[in-house]
């Protein structure tokens, strides 16, 4: 590869794209001329015929439709490199690293995310992690942003409310043989099977809620696993309400929830470092997180929506 150009390589690249030297000329606004030296040098540099030329148009030839591939793997990372570039000069993030956690509804955060991020060149890394896993990511500084619960009372972290996620306990039909009321008992489920989300933090102190000491359990990566598992009788958990209200409604799922299994409300927020490194575009969103906020269409539509017992 000694002396090949990237101007060779998007020569090369315009004349497959294209079917032939004249319109790969118009494509990247030079003569043909020029298009043909490149391609022709590039092909003597690398001793190998890319193009077959003996037809109307131009064919690659089966060492030039492997280098081709090749080719334009290069040249994608040129232009990334161009937009890394670009930002740097306007002195904004190449990228920016946003988790989201195991509570949060994933249509509307990822909706409220894209029309933020519609147009922009800045990189967005989007991670799930699930209990205490985002706040590892974000004191490790593995995190611009998390969206999830958090301790409200951690002078380290500054946060905009977005949201209340009701958690209810819930049992599908048949799980229990005893009758389903607001009096069932922690003794009454000690024996069954306790579906629980496994926390992703890799070295802090791994947390669990609403445990059952004694209990067995069966242990998945995110919420959709485990309501499909409580959908199928194999063990009962709490889940957000917006995830299953519609299976309240129809019977599919039955709630257990009242004196000894009481629930909870949980508030998602958006959370960064207060003291942590924000360049203009972490910035912007955040402005843009703060402002529209309310509009987020999360926990309370559902809530009303459920029109059931929890």
């Amino acid at each position: 590869m000694k002396g090949v150009t990237i101007h060779q390589l998007r020569c090369f690249d315009a004349v497959v794209e294209e079917g032939g030297f004249q319109a790969a000329a118009a494509k990247l606004h030079r003569t043909h001329p020029t298009i043909c030296t490149a391609v022709k040098v590039l092909e003597e540099q690398l001793g190998i015929s890319l193009l077959d030329r003996s037809g109307y148009r131009v064919t690659l030839t089966e060492a030039g439709e492997a280098f081709h591939h090749r080719a334009q793997l290069l040249l994608r990372e040129v232009e990334g490199l161009g937009g890394f570039a670009a930002n740097l000069a306007a002195g904004e993030e190449s990228e920016l690293r946003i988790v989201i956690g195991d509570l949060c509804p994933l249509p509307e955060i990822v909706g409220f995310l894209r029309k933020f991020f519609d147009g922009r060149k800045t990189r967005l890394h989007l991670h799930f992690e699930a209990i205490s896993g985002p706040w590892e990511r974000l004191f490790d500084d593995g995190a611009d942003l998390i969206v999830h619960h958090i301790d409200q009372s951690d002078s380290r972290i500054e946060f905009i409310e977005l949201s209340e996620v009701r958690l209810v306990p819930v049992v599908a039909p048949g799980f229990i043989t005893f009758p389903i009321s607001g009096g069932v008992t922690q003794r009454q489920m000690r024996d069954r099977v306790q579906c629980i989300i496994r926390d992703t933090a890799r070295h802090s102190p791994q947390q669990n809620y609403f445990l059952i000491d004694g209990s067995p359990r069966c242990t998945v990566g995110d919420q959709f696993m485990k309501k499909e598992v409580i959908l199928q009788g194999m063990a009962w958990g709490h889940m957000p309400l917006y995830m299953i209200a519609q299976e309240l409604r129809d019977g599919r799922l039955l709630s257990i929830a009242g004196k000894h299994f009481p629930g909870n409300n949980v508030k998602l927020v958006a959370a960064r470092l207060r003291n942590g490194s924000h360049g203009p575009i972490a910035s912007r969103l955040w402005d843009y997180i703060s402002e529209q906020a309310e509009s987020l269409d999360l926990e309370t539509r559902d809530i009303a929506l459920a029109n059931v017992a929890i």
